[in-house]
């Protein structure tokens, strides 16, 4: 099928795009990448679509309104969406993301180059082809600008005339479009189609899921919920889909699980999704309110949230009493301080779900104390550093509702005295400048002891003085301010050499503080009725006073990495073990879903890598950097990648359908439909796959063995010629890594095919230092091969 025909079939809604694909994600690079390929004529792969009935098909942009079958691209929608919003100069209906990302795309008649336009490189250079313009007006429209670049150049004309022409064809280029058909295709087979063919891209959730068959009953659900997000959001509060669902999940099933959402019926869940937006609203005004944390980053225990809500749903959505009230509050926050929802979620979630319906709070309570028996707060819990610690958004608790004042004005910061002053700042009692030059560790000097809040003014008023300048002063100015921000009034802690001493002295003041406050939560007479939050206010923002060169330094690269169509980053954020939920670090910046939503692993910015656990970053799968210049150099390494054309003779990236249209183009028929084999025998047993990209392509493919990524077979492709194609077996790394027995089963059951005996017997000898290889053209005349590998490697994962 030609690609116009496919752009033809967007606009009459015979191609779209279901529910439960997530948005767009590529980046300028990649659409660069993805055009030089088009004109130079590389393989692109193939595009995978669902062929199901209009009328009961979910999709993106609205309901299908016409008869019969629709087609839902299943794969290929990143490519799809970049043809045609170059081609047709603006976005399908279906488009969820950023249209400037193939917004301006230009092509250099005498570089054969694409670029995004830039006025000031490309003014006036005639020579700079607007791409969409020339897809929209035809090759006529630039024909005198040819002219002009030719001269009296024959040979040159017609040479740009080409090139042109070669450009302006892309959209009758055929590609290869496969259909899914069948009556018993259900949208969880579907996804599970989906999944596997994108075994490089962009997986989809459980959430994906769980959103796509809520969508099949009440297609504006995305809708409803993403614009609850964005009201949120203009409030003060960021909060993701997926967060969303698994809220409205628990108030209307009492579930963690999504899979309970699958047979409520359309009716139900709008009134769910309306109680639960609501219910929302009103416990973020009750934590802004009664425990002051009244922005994002402050918003402690998100996932908190779906219990909270849960509990209020069995009270018809109010609280009965100020005292419930306020028991919820007091497990809410030792919730949050030890990480009920870290580790494994959804049991934890399940858990704390039935134990609200089965009872009051004191049944929660019950449940936090078999992770933590004693919740009493010690002061070595205020040790932590960096804005993202647990403890620092009980710091900021305290500030707002225990009677701290702003040391140079004396004025309460309580969340309903600041008023105007919706700002506030993050103020180092002891400056950083001064720590630094006595020598003290960065963790050190960002420890949570040593920060106060305080308005500008003041911040202004302190400035960097030394703590035995200000301290005193502002104590007689304001009689018991220090005291009400926990500071010791001891002056001899002031000094900057009992720094470490007056970080004690303050832990200890605040951990006081704390439990005094929690300790109040339980007290709560039962007679106090519950006064409604105050009306919303202007939603608060908390800077830091003195932001260091690593904070410049990160701000830079996110709004870089943003403006690269990278995914927003969290900020200042706990990392924890995803087995456990054991806090590993706290990051300047963490992307847990790759820099791209979706795509690679999870990336760690750390500047400061004291107090963090590197061994366990490393084997939970985190990349880390230590410092922003290292991200944003191998941001554009990445990007150099993806921008340059791919060699004509070699597969660069895991693209399943580009990989076997290399194999065609190199290999016999025999040879490719064995490797199509190879490759659809490991996917059936959840394998992933890794590109080599030595002298010899090659594609590794990773089996789950034990828990854990298993290297089980390497193929290597030839550069000319059948003859070189190979299959290694990983034989010693399997050994090395699962019991010997295990491995003796599997070599067992392969060396039942004579043509594998031999090679095995030769590796075994050796102790599976020497991998066996096996060329392909030999094994495709062996009877039962691939059975029998099958059957063995069945054995090694599951067995």
């Amino acid at each position: 099928m030609k690609i116009a025909q496919i752009l033809d079939k967007i606009d009459s809604r015979e191609l779209v795009l279901p529910e439960f694909q997530r948005g767009y994600v590529w980046n300028r690079d990649q659409v660069r990448g993805f055009f030089q390929s088009l004109y130079r004529g590389y393989p692109i792969g193939s595009f995978l679509t669902w062929s199901t009935r209009a009328e009961t098909a979910t999709t993106r942009g609205g309901p299908v309104e016409r008869d019969g079958a629709v087609q839902l691209l299943l794969d290929g929608q990143q490519r799809i969406t970049t043809l045609y919003g170059v081609v047709r100069g603006r976005p399908p209906r279906f488009f969820e993301g950023n249209p400037a990302t193939f917004t301006g795309l230009r092509f250099h008649l005498d570089e054969e180059a694409f670029e995004f336009y830039a006025p000031v490189k490309m003014k006036d250079d005639p020579a700079w082809v607007d791409v969409t313009a020339l897809f929209q007006r035809g090759i006529g429209a630039y024909f005198s600008a040819i002219v002009q670049l030719a001269g009296a150049d024959r040979e040159r004309l017609e040479t740009l005339h080409n090139r042109l022409n070669r450009l302006h064809q892309i959209p009758e280029r055929e590609v290869h479009v496969e259909e899914v058909t069948g009556e018993d295709k259900t949208v969880e087979v579907v996804v599970d189609i989906f999944n596997r063919v994108n075994s490089g891209g962009t997986k989809l959730s459980h959430g994906d899921l769980a959103l796509a068959a809520v969508c099949s009953r009440w297609p504006e659900a995305r809708q409803e919920m993403n614009a609850a997000l964005e009201r949120w959001r203009q409030a003060g509060f960021e909060f993701k889909l997926d967060w969303l669902l698994r809220t409205l999940n628990a108030v209307v099933t009492g579930e963690a699980n999504f899979t309970a959402l699958a047979e409520i019926p359309a009716g139900q869940l709008r009134e769910g999704l309306a109680e639960t937006v609501g219910t929302v609203g009103h416990l973020l005004d009750v934590v802004s309110s009664r425990l002051g944390l009244d922005h994002d980053r402050v918003l402690a225990g998100r996932l908190a949230f779906p219990v909270m809500a849960r509990f209020l749903h069995n009270r018809s959505g109010r609280f009965a009493n100020a005292a419930e009230r306020d028991r919820l509050l007091h497990w809410y926050i030792h919730a949050f301080l030890w990480g009920r929802y870290s580790g494994a979620t959804e049991t934890a979630l399940n858990q704390d779900l039935e134990a609200v319906d089965r009872g009051d709070v004191d049944q929660l309570l019950d449940q936090l104390r078999l992770l933590r028996a004693d919740l009493t707060i010690r002061p070595d819990d205020f040790g932590g550093s960096q804005l993202g610690a647990r403890f620092y958004p009980l710091l900021y608790l305290l500030t707002r509702v225990c009677g701290a004042r702003d040391l140079g004005s004396g004025l309460p910061l309580s969340a309903h005295m600041l008023g105007r002053l919706s700002s506030l700042q993050v103020h180092h009692i002891f400056p950083k400048s001064k720590l630094y030059e006595r020598g003290y560790r960065k963790a050190e000097v960002n420890a949570i002891a040593n920060f106060c809040f305080l308005t500008q003014d003041s911040n202004l008023q302190i400035g960097d003085r030394d703590p035995r300048d200000y301290l005193a002063r502002l104590e007689e100015a304001h009689p018991g301010v220090l005291a009400s921000q926990w500071i010791p009034t001891d002056p001899d802690l002031w000094r900057l050499d009992r720094y470490r001493d007056f970080l004690a002295a303050r832990r200890e003041l605040l951990a006081a503080a704390a439990n005094d406050f929690l300790a109040s939560l339980l007290g709560t007479s039962e007679e106090e009725p519950v006064t409604e939050p105050d009306a919303p206010r202007t939603p608060v923002t908390v800077t830091v006073a003195e932001p260091d060169d690593d904070a410049d330094a990160v701000d830079s690269l996110v709004e870089w990495l943003v403006g690269q169509g990278m995914a927003k980053p969290e900020r200042n954020a706990e990392v924890a073990d995803p087995e456990n939920g054991r806090v590993l670090t706290v990051a300047a910046a963490f992307w847990p879903n790759g820099l791209q939503e979706g795509l690679g692993d999870p990336v760690v910015l750390l500047p400061d890598p004291d107090d963090t656990d590197q061994p366990g970053l490393a084997a939970s799968g985190f990349l880390v950097f230590h410092q922003a210049d290292a991200l944003r150099a191998y941001v554009d390494k990445r990007r150099k990648v993806q921008a340059d054309a791919p060699a004509p003779t070699r597969p660069r990236g895991w693209d399943r359908a580009a990989f076997e249209d290399y194999v065609a183009a190199h290999c016999p028929p025999e040879i490719r439909d064995a490797v199509t084999s190879l490759i659809g025998h490991a996917e059936r047993h959840g394998a992933r796959f890794i590109p080599g990209r030595g002298k010899k392509p090659s594609l590794k493919a990773e089996f789950p063995v034990d828990g854990k990524w298993q290297r089980t077979w390497v193929l290597w492709v030839p550069v000319s010629g059948p003859d070189d194609t190979s299959l290694t077996l990983s034989l010693g790394s399997i050994a090395a890594a699962v019991p010997w027995n295990k491995l003796t089963r599997l070599v067992g059951a392969l060396q039942t095919v004579p043509l594998l005996a031999a090679p095995l017997a030769a590796a075994r000898a050796v102790g599976y230092q020497k991998w066996p290889s096996f060329r392909l053209a030999e094994l495709t005349s062996a009877e039962g091969w691939l059975e029998q590998l099958e059957t063995a490697l069945e054995e090694l994962v599951h067995g």
